[in-house]
């Protein structure tokens, strides 16, 4: 399904659908939780897939674009993603210290939002949250 949004994305925006572009979307959508850019290029070569590490690059703002993917930082400094399509919503808590990701959703905070945006005539289209810190594992090394 994602595959497909993908490709009507391409449509709605004049663009073509290569057999390389269809290629590193459906394996994007089969990588679980957070990956980079390297990650995907290898998980296709792992697959014996050829591909060109150049067409990921060009073809991850576009993935990014169509929605079903989404950028996390982390905090390694560059860019992690994570598929979107078919998943449901939810924010980051990230580490700064081990780089541990935490997944959580609150529906108190999406409510907040969603009253911030009607308060002041706002169409909320997405949003990203991200919450830098320490987990428990390195808050309590850093006391001790």
């Amino acid at each position: 399904m994602g595959v497909e949004a993908f490709r009507q994305y391409l449509k709605e925006h004049g663009l073509k659908l290569t057999r390389e572009r269809e290629t590193i979307a459906g394996e994007a959508l089969a990588m679980k939780g957070h990956f980079d850019m390297d990650e995907l290029y290898v998980g296709l070569l792992n697959r014996g897939i050829k591909v060109s590490k150049a067409s990921v690059y060009r073809t991850l703002p576009l993935l990014l674009d169509s929605g079903i993917i989404e950028e996390v930082e982390r905090t390694d400094k560059h860019a992690h993603y994570e598929r979107t399509h078919g998943q449901a919503h939810h924010d980051h808590m990230l580490c700064v210290s081990c780089g541990k990701v935490l997944e959580f959703y609150s529906d108190e905070l999406e409510k907040l939002q969603e009253r911030l945006c009607r308060e002041r005539s706002f169409t909320g289209a997405s949003h990203t949250l991200e919450i830098r810190g320490y987990c428990k594992k390195c808050s309590t090394m850093k006391k001790g």
